[in-house]
């Protein structure tokens, strides 16, 4: 069971999200509070997994309420405006919830918080004690690679595997989607697709609805088009 604090100035903000905890055993709410200073008191005296984080509150808003923190736990963060989801995601938000949000779409951002609080221990994946440092490991083919971020290109969800393709080559590790892309630097990688992260630094061109990485063509989704080309500063 993992602890939630669901920081929010709107109290009825706040019963929906706890509502929506009663049905997902995997959550316990240690505690619910109205701003940003409540949280950080509360953070100090108890172990917190999840915090459910809105943006928009007195003195001190959401994002500059997580950047005070030194120990960030998986950030969902919960508002009414959508234009600040590239830059929560430069902060290796978990997840963005756009209010109103329906209790599928806050299932699907617990399970990313989830599988990123259980990647660790994920069987075939080990990595560097910090998500900032420029090497991580990876097995497969029973081997261990050690690979530099930046040889990353991009990465393709395949079904419980994951295709990494590197300038190097190609590598297909049995490691979840999802627990592959909480290793990687949230500011150099993002998410253009349901089944595709690629990283920014190598993308070559952008045409239509498509990326172009040396001479991969990658999809973009419609769902993710917007938060793409914002992240791009477009």
């Amino acid at each position: 069971m993992h602890n939630c604090l669901i920081v929010d100035d709107e109290p009825v903000a706040r019963d929906i999200i706890k509502n929506y905890c009663v049905h997902l055993p995997v959550l316990r709410v240690a505690a619910d509070c109205g701003n940003a200073f409540e949280a950080k008191a509360i953070l100090l005296q108890q172990q917190v997994d999840i915090l459910f984080l809105d943006i928009h509150m007195p003195v001190l808003d959401g994002i500059a309420f997580l950047k005070t923190l030194k120990h960030i736990p998986q950030v969902i963060f919960t508002t009414a405006y959508r234009e600040y989801a590239a830059h929560a995601f430069d902060l290796a938000a978990c997840d963005y919830l756009v209010k109103p949000f329906s209790l599928e779409r806050f299932i699907v951002a617990v399970d990313k918080a989830v599988d990123r609080l259980s990647s660790a221990a994920r069987q075939g994946f080990e990595s560097l004690p910090s998500l900032i440092d420029e090497h991580f490991f990876i097995k497969a083919d029973g081997k261990i690679y050690n690979l530099h971020r930046d040889s990353v290109l991009f990465a393709e969800a395949k079904g419980n595997y994951t295709k990494i393709v590197t300038v190097t080559g190609t590598i297909l590790a049995a490691v979840p989607f999802s627990s592959f892309e909480a290793q990687l630097a949230s500011g150099m990688f993002i998410r253009v697709h349901r089944s595709f992260i690629v990283n920014k630094a190598r993308i070559t061109h952008i045409e239509g609805n498509r990326v172009f990485i040396q001479e991969n063509e990658i999809p973009i989704g419609g769902n993710y088009k917007d938060m793409f080309l914002k992240s791009l500063k477009l």
